[in-house]
């Protein structure tokens, strides 16, 4: 796992189509913001688990 620190309006990039962004710090929470395309889906890890869940009950 990669961990990296940045700051409130400081950006990371993956690869050259997702750039992840600190809208805000608060005391118990931050705020991303996320741009990619379209086509690419982004969930809370939650909801990706969800999803991974269902699909391995659809499997045969």
């Amino acid at each position: 796992m990669l961990i990296l620190s940045r700051r409130q309006d400081e950006a990371i990039y993956i690869g050259d189509d997702i750039r992840i962004c600190v809208v805000e710090v608060n005391y118990r929470q931050i705020r991303l913001g996320f741009e990619a395309r379209a086509d690419i889906p982004i969930y809370r890890e939650e909801v990706y688990r969800k999803i991974q869940r269902e699909k391995a009950l659809k499997q045969p």
